[in-house]
């Protein structure tokens, strides 16, 4: 099977031979399909739930929200371990939607690596293009799938070309398609010199794959027909011409993505994607911290929080923390402390996620994504570690771009509201603003999406009917500056101040005009649109 030797041999065998990566795509492109296959093939589920199939054979392993389920998109980021050949794969899915982006560039902080699907006849669209320019800040590398090929699709040089010029990034294609729509019938794999032809007639067989020595083997003759075969040798020349070789080092860098084509639904191209990810990605990577980079081959356990979910298990009122390690190696029941409250914490009972099920974790190395159920004690941007004061840095949060007004159904409820939103505000599911002046709270989001999902799960999660309604509020930025200024800022504005449910002082602005006061009457205070979570 696949060699796990690494480019890093200072690296513990364990380590080097995980993968953490996550799959980012705009809506549609077929990324839910490509998980649910990617599990498959490693062995985790034994039959791919096909998400055109009715009822609960329609959904996928990793949507465990109602509301992904009733809808058929994914809206908070699921994390998922299994082996691959020799290989420890752990992927993060994350929400397409544009509404739940925020989610989405969490989750980059705690993958090393990410695998871009476009769709095949639409090529880069706006949200892929949004998530790119994440992974580019992030230096992620990034690996390309280009699906839907049993479908019309486009030219595949034009495919290539558009994402070389809107992404400013070389492509080099791993394999090349033969035919199109209807007329596809498989790929050569351009790193193996191999023939791989898809099985339309069941979804979930591998593909057969045929060793050639060549294009100008006459096997090639044999499998594939005669007008594609002279197209196939035209263009992989041409575009073997034209187009950069494979470097995996310009890959780890960044610089280069090399492109895989097949269709996810059909099963077709998914495993030589996923040996690329095992050859070609990377191992984990240094994690940035203060006072000093944290890295995993170092002996001592740490790891970060990058993401907090409440009520997976609707029958446990449950909250696990998703924590990426970024060294050592985790036993169950180690002692580590909790930076910000300097307290120590007993982890007896971490999680390994496939999707909605758990696994009791009994160890975990560097790489590795646990979940820590707790009672609100983890937040997102902690910091875990066997007893050095390091804080993982890097982790964002957004001022929202559309606030609302939260009020109970019934008001003698208020109080379980409260509780319900400071959940949802600490899960990173929403921001919650609590006004000087006034009763109530302000909830803020990115996406509309958001309110029919945070009222879905108030209702669902604590019996608690809410409506959102109009505030005069359109945005929201952090104050910051010197105590003096920060203090006689708020007491001259009192009717625009609120605080987070970090207790941090945030400035509600009507319009622009809100802003431009602010900077030119009180140059010692600082708006800021961006919190690190650095807690």
């Amino acid at each position: 099977m696949l060699d796990t030797a690494s480019n890093r041999p200072d690296l513990p065998a364990e380590i080097a031979r995980r993968r953490t990566f996550a799959i980012i795509s705009h809506p549609d492109a077929g990324k839910t399909t490509l998980t649910e296959k990617f599990l498959l093939y490693g062995g985790a589920i034994q039959m791919a739930g096909q998400v055109r199939a009715k009822g609960e054979a329609r959904r996928t392993r990793s949507d465990f929200m109602q509301m992904e389920k009733d809808r058929g998109i994914s809206v908070s980021a699921s994390a998922m371990s299994f082996d691959f050949g020799t290989f420890r794969f752990n992927l993060v899915d994350t929400p397409g939607h544009s509404d739940f982006s925020e989610d989405t560039y969490r989750t980059l902080t705690a993958v090393d690596a990410a695998v871009m699907v476009i769709d095949g006849a639409k090529g880069v669209e706006s949200q892929t293009q949004k998530l790119f320019e994440v992974c580019r800040l992030r230096d992620l590398p990034i690996l390309t799938f280009c699906n839907k090929m049993d479908r019309e699709s486009r030219d595949t040089f034009d495919i290539i070309d558009e994402i070389q010029e809107n992404l400013a990034i070389d492509v080099t294609p791993a394999s090349w398609p033969i035919g199109v729509g209807r007329g596809f019938i498989g790929c050569y794999d351009m790193l193996h010199d191999r023939l791989e032809l898809m099985d339309r007639a069941d979804r979930n067989k591998v593909a057969q794959s045929i060793e050639i020595n060549g294009l100008d083997d006459p096997k090639l003759d044999e499998h594939v027909p005669a007008n594609l075969v002279a197209q196939l040798r035209e263009e992989v020349a041409m575009a073997r011409e034209l187009l950069p070789a494979l470097d995996r080092q310009s890959v780890l860098e960044g610089h280069m993505t090399p492109i895989w084509f097949g269709s996810a639904i059909n099963s077709f191209g998914v495993k030589e994607l996923m040996t690329g990810i095992a050859e070609f990605g990377p191992e984990p990577q240094v994690q940035k911290a203060t006072p000093r980079e944290i890295a995993p081959e170092e002996t001592r356990v740490t790891g970060f929080v990058f993401k907090v979910q409440a009520n997976m298990d609707p029958r446990h009122r449950d909250r696990v923390a998703f924590v990426r390690l970024a060294s050592g190696h985790f036993k169950r029941g180690m002692k580590l402390t909790h930076v910000r409250s300097k307290k120590p914490m007993t982890v007896t009972a971490p999680v390994l996620f496939l999707a909605s099920d758990r696994e009791l974790a009994e160890e975990a190395w560097a790489g590795d994504i646990i979940g820590i159920p707790n009672h609100g004690q983890l937040r997102i941007g902690d910091t875990l570690t066997e007893g050095e004061d390091l804080r993982v840095t890097g982790i964002p949060s957004f001022a929202p771009e559309l606030l609302q007004q939260a009020r109970a159904g019934d008001p003698m409820k208020a109080k379980h509201l409260e509780k319900a939103l400071m959940q949802f505000a600490e899960e990173g599911a929403a921001k919650v603003f609590k006004p000087a002046f006034g009763s109530g709270f302000i909830v803020g989001v990115v996406g509309a999406l958001q309110f029919e999902v945070l009222a879905s799960r108030i209702e669902q999660e604590y019996g608690l009917p809410v409506r959102f309604e109009n505030s005069q509020f359109t945005s929201a930025r952090w104050v910051n500056g010197p105590k003096a200024a920060v203090d006689k800022f708020t007491e001259a504005n009192k009717q625009h101040i609120a605080r987070d449910n970090d207790g941090d002082v945030v400035y509600l602005t009507r319009m622009q005009w809100d802003i431009d006061r602010v900077e030119r009457d009180y140059p010692d205070v600082t708006l800021t649109s961006t919190k690190e979570m650095m807690v």
